[in-house]
């Protein structure tokens, strides 16, 4: 959380001062008028300037990180975070080093992360935003491993003639199979079973 007490003549050119020093515009904080201040006799004597402390409201971004570095700590590491931000997506990238913990097994733990932020990071926000977690890249790269997989066993269920079943996968990596054999005419995919064992069936066409 940004803080920034400040002293002014007035509690405006105090809050002026504070908004300076933190480079934000005054509808993003929030102001506590610590001491209204006075002029003094005759204006002249025994004033005392107005004191205020000027803080940042958070965006969903801000909380996300907040809260992702207080989990880290608690997982005993240290990681940076770049934030990049579109429309109504923030997208956090968590880089360092001995992140496998924050994967988990086929990315299970990052994806637990990414729901928890997402509850906790848009809480009591006029405006909902997505928060989409990656560690160093790695879901780019499972997915593309996943679409190479794809492929691979799109393959095999053509030249078998008949259904391969994969391993039960997220809703978010059962898509990325979907969507990387949807333009093919010799095989069709469906998914089946209750969460969390839903599978994907690659199935040939007749």
């Amino acid at each position: 959380m940004r803080v920034s007490e400040k002293t002014g003549r007035t509690v405006e050119e105090a809050v002026s001062v504070a908004l300076g020093e933190l480079g934000v515009r005054r509808e993003d904080v929030e102001v506590e008028v610590l001491d209204e201040g006075s002029k003094g006799l005759l204006g002249l004597f025994g004033g005392r300037p107005a004191r205020v402390r000027v803080t940042v409201k958070e965006g969903v971004a801000e909380r996300a990180v907040s809260l992702l570095r207080e989990i880290m700590r608690c997982m005993g590491v240290e990681p940076e975070f770049a934030v990049g931000e579109r429309d109504n997506e923030i997208f956090i990238d968590i880089k360092g080093k001995s992140l496998g913990v924050v994967i988990g097994r086929r990315g299970e733990t990052l994806d637990a992360l990414q729901y928890l932020v997402n509850l906790c990071a848009n809480k009591h926000q006029g405006q909902r935003k997505k928060v989409w977690l990656d560690v160093e890249g790695y879901r780019r790269r499972r997915e593309e491993s996943l679409e190479r997989l794809a492929m691979r066993l799109a393959d095999r269920a053509r030249q078998k003639g008949r259904n391969i079943v994969l391993e039960p996968m997220s809703s978010h990596e059962r898509r990325i199979i979907h969507l990387a054999l949807q333009s093919r005419d010799d095989v069709c995919t469906f998914s089946e079973g209750e969460e969390p064992f839903r599978k994907i069936v690659i199935a040939p066409k007749k």
